[in-house]
């Protein structure tokens, strides 16, 4: 949570606090420690550099899921560390490197895997499985929806032969909070393939649980162990927004504040393009300065031209005025990476604080914005 004595003299800023980067590796090193997996920094989540060299000494390496994010995960990881690789999409032209740059691959499909030619002898092969079970009420965030993209049938995976498959991949989840889903999934795999199990060299169990949230651990490191011991098996887990997600924030200010039937509206000086996912997914991002029993309603917006660039309606213990700051919080996975600069608004610099020292790790200008649109 951002400590606003600290707060940069300009905004919209994005600030990366250290000390939340740490308790989120120092819960992984706990998991890692008592059952001995292996962790893997889910890239898609945030790939900004100076993040992924503060995590390279506590992670095993990165999940990626497309050349370019292969290509900035080995810039900054040691040859030792691994680069697992699993998406719907790979193109023909990018095989030959990408088996370069990774160590394992989780094919997404049967023809995936059939079409995919340049595999080094290094590139340890797997599947993604879709073990047919949903956890998710919401179609956006189910990988085993009806119809599904993301990954093998389970009863495909039974029916056919896999020599040389030496791993398994599966994900079922998006921001869960205990491991029932696991449990379940593992259950539901074990009973379908367990003639196929012992063949393996590794399971990949994903991500989207939220570790820091789940009190009780021992559940998981329990299903770790057994996993190891049973199949003699290395078991990754590639959490991504359990990492950063608590560790971002974005600090605003209101640039104007008008009366609109009857309704306060505060304009920031970012927008919902900052944070796409406000709009992609109608979220209503938690406010530091709100309070859920003030008496000042708010409606929060952006600065742009679109009608619904709105951050939702807030309610706050005084008035707000321009010059306020506005901080959202929890903002730390799918924001940057997802930030565009709709209507030509800047995007935010990114800071990191670490013990009350705040430091700017990167400025745009109106040269980066020219040299995206030039010809």
């Amino acid at each position: 949570m951002p400590d606003k004595s600290i707060y940069p003299a300009t905004s919209p800023a994005f600030i990366i606090d250290k000390q939340a980067i740490q308790k989120a590796t120092d819960n992984l090193a706990y998991i890692r420690e008592k059952s001995g997996c292996r962790i893997l920094y889910s890239i898609k989540a945030l790939p900004f550099v100076p993040l992924l060299k503060w995590l390279q000494p506590h992670v095993d390496g990165c999940s990626v899921s497309s050349l370019f994010e292969a290509k900035l995960a080995r810039s900054v990881l040691n040859l030792s560390q691994s680069i697992h690789l699993t998406t719907p999409g790979i193109r023909q032209d990018e095989q030959a490197e990408l088996s370069t740059i990774c160590t394992h691959i989780s094919f997404n499909s049967l023809s995936q895997k059939n079409n995919f030619h340049e595999v080094s002898t290094h590139l340890s092969k797997g599947l993604r499985i879709n073990p047919k079970l949903s956890f998710s009420s919401d179609n956006r965030f189910d990988p085993c929806r009806l119809h599904s993209k993301l990954g093998l049938n389970i009863e495909e995976i039974q029916r056919n032969d896999f020599n040389e498959i030496e791993g398994l991949h599966l994900h079922t989840v998006f921001s869960q909070q205990d491991l029932s889903a696991l449990i379940k999934t593992l259950d539901k795999i074990e009973s379908y393939l367990s003639d196929f199990l012992p063949s393996l060299k590794w399971v990949n169990l994903g991500g989207g649980y939220l570790l820091q949230d789940i009190a009780d651990l021992e559940p998981l490191i329990t299903v770790i162990l057994r996993l190891r011991k049973q199949y003699q098996i290395d078991v990754y887990l590639e959490p991504g927004k359990d990492i950063v997600n608590k560790a971002v924030s974005l600090v605003t200010t209101v640039i104007d504040c008008f009366d609109s039937d009857g309704k306060t509206i505060a304009v920031l000086d970012s927008s919902i393009n900052h944070n796409p996912e406000v709009f992609e997914f109608q979220r209503t991002p938690t406010v530091l300065e709100a309070d859920e029993k003030g008496n000042f309603s708010v409606i929060l917006v952006g600065s742009t031209c679109l009608a619904g660039d709105i951050f939702g309606e807030y309610l706050f213990n005084q008035a707000i005025q321009i010059g306020d700051k506005i901080s959202f919080i929890n903002v730390g996975a799918y924001t940057m990476v997802k930030a565009n600069r709709f209507n030509g608004y800047n995007f935010p610099d990114i800071y990191s604080v670490e013990q009350g020292e705040l430091k700017c790790l990167k400025h745009y200008d109106y040269d980066n914005y020219r040299q995206q649109w030039d010809d």
